[in-house]
């Protein structure tokens, strides 16, 4: 079940600072557990190292590269050399994403471009380039992480986190159509709030720094009672990257306990 043996997976964003554990770096630990090569990129190098180097002394296989994935020329780099050295690509996991605060009067149109930038932009790139490797090896699957805040309002004023991320689910969806006949898969998963190293910079973009508040209301608001984990992001990921999800594709699994089935 669920093994991953032999395949090339890339994972975008998968660095992290010191022992914690964000989506990144847990996507990228239990894909390399199942038993595929992981390639991590991320913009910062002693994060994406440690990821790597975590993995690596586990006894299973990580490389990582240092991409802006929000330049296009150096992403067609990266994908080149792919090509060039593995000829083949199984998994693609665009896990790059951030959140800034504003609505639409108090945003500027920079931050705005930037959130468009990094949440869409580089999961665009990256499947762009990497569709043509992955149809010579006769398919393979994509897996987007977007956000429950892309499919309702969480309590956050982030217009252009939302609307970037609502655009990457539909994205995902109708590449997944174009797509379907070269059996290349494109899926989402959907984060709840969840309990990462994230959460102590979100507290201080939205909370004036209340780190416990911040917690304890985040908790509240999901009817499970608390935070998911990034390792349950990383398990619905290995599903959908998986064999055993081989006839879904253009679809979301929302890992998020009950949060967006309740009313606030």
């Amino acid at each position: 079940m669920l093994n991953l043996e032999g395949k090339i997976a890339i994972v975008t964003g998968c660095g992290s600072i010191g022992d914690g554990f964000g989506n990144g770096r847990a996507i990228a630990t239990l894909l390399a557990r199942q038993g595929a090569i992981v390639i991590g990129t991320d913009i910062n190098e002693d994060a994406g190292n440690n990821t790597c180097e975590f993995i690596s002394k586990e006894g299973n296989m990580c490389h990582f590269y240092k991409v802006n994935m929000t330049d296009e020329e150096d992403v067609k780099k990266f994908f080149d050399n792919i090509k060039l050295q593995n000829k083949r690509l199984d998994i693609l996991v665009n896990n790059v994403g951030q959140s800034e605060p504003g609505g639409p009067v108090e945003i500027d149109s920079k931050t705005w471009r930037k959130q468009f930038a990094l949440n869409l932009d580089a999961a665009f790139f990256c499947t762009k380039f990497a569709i043509p490797i992955m149809e010579k090896n006769t398919g393979g699957s994509i897996v987007n992480i977007s956000s429950v805040a892309g499919i309702r309002y969480v309590g956050k004023p982030q217009v252009a986190y939302s609307a970037s991320k609502a655009a990457l689910i539909q994205m995902t969806k109708t590449t997944a159509v174009i797509e379907a006949k070269k059996n290349i898969r494109l899926n989402c998963v959907i984060p709840g709030l969840m309990h990462t190293p994230l959460v102590e910079r979100l507290a201080k973009k939205y909370a004036n720094g209340d780190y416990e508040g911040f917690v304890n209301h985040r908790n509240n608001q999901v009817p499970l009672g608390k935070m998911g984990q990034s390792w349950d992001v990383a398990h619905a990921v290995l599903f959908l990257a998986s064999n055993e999800s081989k006839y879904i594709t253009g679809t979301e699994i929302i890992v998020d306990g009950g949060l967006t089935a309740s009313t606030p």
